[in-house]
């Protein structure tokens, strides 16, 4: 009994890990993460929700990072089977609604990277809202194979 209980504490804070989440007045950001970089890769990734359980939109108008020189907002989209990659410009969310930052679409590019970012670190990253202001949040680098839980 005592063995079952520490197998499902484990399995529980395990699961908290990944599921960390983050408030700004009625915005939620939820589950920020990256992944690993080789040495000599220029830059990285950053993939989120934001959920707004506010009345009016809000918008992301800026991200920074000490980890690069600066973040850029981009959407990978499929045209005639080529994967392209724009310019997203600033992210807007409506009232009741979630924008997602996920793999192959919207996604923050951190650019210019200082140094490689390394599985089961953390790297801060500051978000700044037209209406809620600003507030830091932790990438957590997750290692290449696990599964991300959104």
């Amino acid at each position: 009994m005592l063995r079952l209980l520490f197998i499902l504490l484990v399995s529980s804070l395990a699961a908290a890990a990944y599921a960390h989440q983050y408030s700004v007045g009625s915005l939620v950001i939820g589950h920020p993460w990256s992944r690993p970089t080789a040495s000599g890769i220029p830059t990285g990734v950053a993939y989120l929700s934001i959920t707004n359980n506010g009345p009016e939109q809000d918008t992301l108008i800026a991200a920074s990072t000490p980890a690069a020189a600066h973040v850029e907002f981009h959407r990978t989209s499929l045209e005639s089977g080529m994967a392209r990659m724009r310019p997203a410009g600033p992210l807007v969310v409506a009232p009741n609604a979630t924008v997602t930052a996920e793999p192959g679409g919207l996604h923050l590019m951190l650019v210019d990277l200082k140094s490689p970012l390394v599985a089961g670190s953390y790297i801060p990253l500051v978000l700044e809202f037209k209406l809620a202001g600003a507030i830091t949040v932790q990438l957590q680098v997750e290692p290449q194979g696990v599964a991300s839980h959104h």
